[in-house]
């Protein structure tokens, strides 16, 4: 399995499909930091890539773990579901992304950087 990586630059959906068959076969974890519209993909955890972006330079409270499903269709291809998304300190509770607005803009920047 490759190591996770940070991307700034978009990818193709190819890509992304590359990444998921060597991994899951279906799906690439990924976290957003929704401050700096970066993301980290490619790693077996979230928190494999939630490290490498706060090495980066990321803050905490901006990284939110998400699920690519690359062969999906654009409304169903971003699942919101992480234990690195538990943040009861800033309102969210669950594994989901609860705030509509955070989801939005996740899928935005997610929108952005994979063509």
């Amino acid at each position: 399995m490759p190591p996770p990586r940070i991307v700034r630059t978009p990818l193709t959906r190819a890509e992304v499909t590359s990444i998921a068959v060597e991994q899951f076969g279906d799906m690439v974890k990924a976290v957003v930091d929704v401050e700096r519209r970066i993301m980290a993909l490619g790693g077996e955890l979230h928190s494999d890539e939630e490290a490498l972006l706060l090495d980066d330079g990321s803050s905490q409270k901006h990284l939110w773990g998400i699920n690519l499903y690359p062969g999906s269709s654009d409304e169903d291809w971003i699942e919101y579901d992480s234990m690195i998304n538990v943040r009861p300190s800033q309102g969210n509770r669950s594994r989901g992304v609860e705030d509509a607005e955070l989801r939005h803009a996740i899928r935005r920047i997610v929108t952005e950087l994979v063509k």
